[in-house]
């Protein structure tokens, strides 16, 4: 039973790596200024995507991710892990986008690439923590929704069986397909690349990209059409212009800060019972402990 799977997937500012020119004077995240990494949760995605596609032969993964042309670095981390197709979907107007304008966009793609049976995407992304996305995107879709999924225990062309992650511990629940599946950073890590797969793609690019090369190189994409990457714009997915980027964004980001906490003093200890009685008398006493 061949499944069609579609993985979201987001190129990330890596969050560790916050400097003074993280915003733009419009007040959106400028991600152009920060280093960039895959979205974890969406790697732990992919690798259940990777799991239903191993269990069930002929099966194909379409990667889809939306942001600035060098988010095809997902697309591309993604073919080298056993993903199938990658659709990177980039375009000035739908920039400044918060989860709802974000949602819309997506949800127009997949409506472009038409068929499919799961669509499965991290819980959030470190970006922003709203994990509002993936539920969106069913919402806007009409689909049925498992969150906080931790894995998929069975799949069928009619149902799918989830374990998830909930306050106090775990349920396993179904739903019908076609579904939306999003999935915690507690599920099994994404595999490693694959060397097969890495020298296979490792020149996949957009079309966008192949249009500037010399004719000799376009030539050998010609003959290479599994190298090339889809690109779309909001055009290409009949987007309301109301809906996208900043004009379908009711929220706006107010700035973004890395923030550092520090002890205003600290003490040294040894191991002498004077030090360790003197220590729990004083965690006592500030009512820390007891």
């Amino acid at each position: 039973m061949g499944l069609k799977i579609i993985v979201l997937a987001k190129q990330v500012p890596d969050t560790r790596n916050v400097g003074p020119d993280a915003m733009t004077p419009e007040g959106t995240v400028n991600r152009a200024a920060l280093p960039a990494v895959f979205n974890p949760e969406d790697l732990n995605a992919l690798e259940q995507a990777l799991r239903l596609k191993d269990a069930n032969p002929g099966s194909t993964i379409t990667m889809l991710t939306m942001g600035l042309p060098k988010a095809t670095e997902v697309l591309r981390e993604g073919l080298f892990r056993g993903a199938d197709k990658g659709v990177l979907l980039t375009d000035r107007a739908l920039g400044g986008a918060d989860t709802l304008a974000t949602s819309y966009s997506l949800a127009q793609a997949i409506k472009k690439i038409g068929d499919f049976d799961i669509i499965i995407g991290g819980r959030q992304a470190i970006d922003g923590d709203t994990a509002q996305v993936g539920p969106q995107v069913a919402e806007k879709l009409g689909l049925t929704q498992i969150t906080y999924t931790e894995e998929i225990l069975e799949c069928t062309k009619e149902k799918i069986v989830a374990r998830r992650h909930i306050d106090g511990g775990v349920e396993t629940v179904e739903g019908p397909m076609p579904i939306v599946i999003t999935v915690n950073g507690s599920a099994a890590p994404c595999r490693s690349r694959n060397i097969k797969l890495v020298m296979k793609y490792k020149n996949a690019k957009t079309q966008q990209e192949i249009d500037a090369l010399e004719e000799e190189q376009k030539a050998f994409y010609a003959e290479r059409p599994y190298l090339t990457i889809t690109q779309w714009g909001a055009a290409d997915i009949d987007a309301d212009p109301n809906q996208i980027g900043k004009a379908g964004s009711p929220t706006n980001v107010k700035a973004v800060k890395s923030i550092v906490f520090k002890a205003k003093e600290n003490k040294t200890l040894t191991a002498s019972d004077a030090d360790i009685e003197g220590l729990i008398v004083e965690l006592i006493e500030n009512n820390t402990i007891g």
